[in-house]
C-alpha cells in the first residue's frame, strides 16, 4: 500500500505585535494549521490569516489564560496577546 506524505508548508506572519510562524499540515480529507509565537501558539482553521478575524476561541489552556488570553477572542487578539506578552 502506498501513502504519500502530506503537504507541509510554513511561513512568516506579520502582525501588529510582531512575526510569527504559521505552519500547515495537508492531507487527504483534513489539515492541521497553526501560528507559533514565543510565547505560545493558535492551532487550526488560521493560518490564512485573513480567516482569523471570523472566528473565537472557544477555550484556552491555563498557560495562555495566564498571558492574557481568553475565550471569545478572535485568532487574531490571541496571536497579538501572545507576541506582547512577557
Amino acid at each position: 500500500m502506498s501513502m504519500s506524505l502530506p503537504h507541509a508548508e510554513h511561513r512568516t506572519l506579520q502582525f501588529d505585535g510582531g512575526q510569527a510562524v504559521g505552519s500547515t499540515y495537508q492531507w487527504p480529507g483534513g489539515q492541521y494549521c497553526a501560528i507559533h509565537t514565543v510565547n505560545g501558539l493558535v492551532g487550526c482553521g488560521i493560518y490564512d490569516i485573513r480567516s482569523a478575524n471570523e472566528f473565537s476561541l472557544l477555550e484556552v489552556s491555563h498557560a495562555a489564560a495566564a498571558l492574557g488570553v481568553t475565550p471569545g477572542m478572535t485568532g487574531r487578539e490571541a496571536v497579538e496577546r501572545l507576541l506582547v506578552a512577557k
